[in-house]
């Protein structure tokens, strides 16, 4: 089993949504408004992000929707491991883009 999530576009978009402030907590729909991803993409990226152990999520408590008079919402945090590896992943992904934009045709 690998150790870390396969880093697809969206996955990448929503860990640099999440690095832009590591500290933040975000909830689902709101991280869908950032990365102009559908919450049926998300949710299931931020399941995988959980599992393994780069983000935490907690649900908020009674006093602090029932004050805003909402539903209650499942925040996500970066773990400080977390950061530090979307930020290596980050930077991975970068670095093989630019070698596969530096490929040149064979000559014939």
């Amino acid at each position: 089993m690998a150790n870390a999530p396969r880093m697809t576009l969206q996955t990448m978009l929503v860990l640099r949504a999440m690095l832009a402030d590591p500290a933040k907590r975000r909830f689902g729909l709101e991280l869908c408004a950032e990365t102009g991803q559908p919450s049926g993409t998300i949710y299931p990226i931020l399941a995988r992000l959980e599992h393994f152990g780069w983000i935490e999520g907690h649900k908020e408590s009674a006093a602090e929707h029932l004050a805003e008079g909402r539903r209650a919402r499942y925040y996500y945090t970066l773990t400080d491991e977390g950061a530090v590896r979307a930020r290596a992943a980050l930077d991975q992904a970068r670095r093989s883009r630019g070698a596969a934009a530096n490929l040149r045709p064979a000559t014939s």
